[in-house]
């Protein structure tokens, strides 16, 4: 196991070739940071909620959510109550049909997102060569 995650595992994704170990250490990056720096330790389940919610077009409902993530209806309630509480995402009643509960995004939802994706675009990003000279 430890040999495929040093590199000898390939996966070649738009024309390039990504080692599992490099992937997994950006992830781990990623991830640190995002411990570190995000008001939030959210679940994986809950970011794959909140950025189908803020990534797709609406309406978006737990049953939606759940085919969409082919994840069963009461996980996926879980996580938009742990997001509502939060204020990442909101539910509304459909005003047509009562008994429908819609989900929205917030203000503090899209806040989240953009520095989760600035910590992953800056974590993505290769450090030049003349930075690395002045670090050794």
């Amino acid at each position: 196991m430890l040999a495929s995650l040093q590199g000898l595992e390939h996966r070649e994704t738009m024309n390039e070739v990504f080692h599992t170990h490099d992937v997994l250490k950006l992830w781990q990056r990623v991830i640190t940071r995002s411990l570190r720096e995000l008001p939030y330790d959210l679940s994986q389940r809950q970011i794959a909620v909140l950025l189908t919610v803020y990534m797709s077009a609406p309406p978006h409902t737990i049953r939606s959510l759940a085919d969409q993530l082919q994840v069963s209806k009461p996980a996926i309630c879980r996580a938009v109550d742990a997001l509502s509480v939060l204020e990442l995402l909101r539910r509304k009643k459909d005003e047509d049909d009562r008994r429908n509960v819609f989900l929205q995004r917030t203000v503090n939802g899209s806040v989240f997102l953009r520095d989760f994706a600035d910590i992953i675009a800056q974590e993505s990003t290769p450090i030049p060569a003349s930075a690395l000279s002045l670090a050794i």
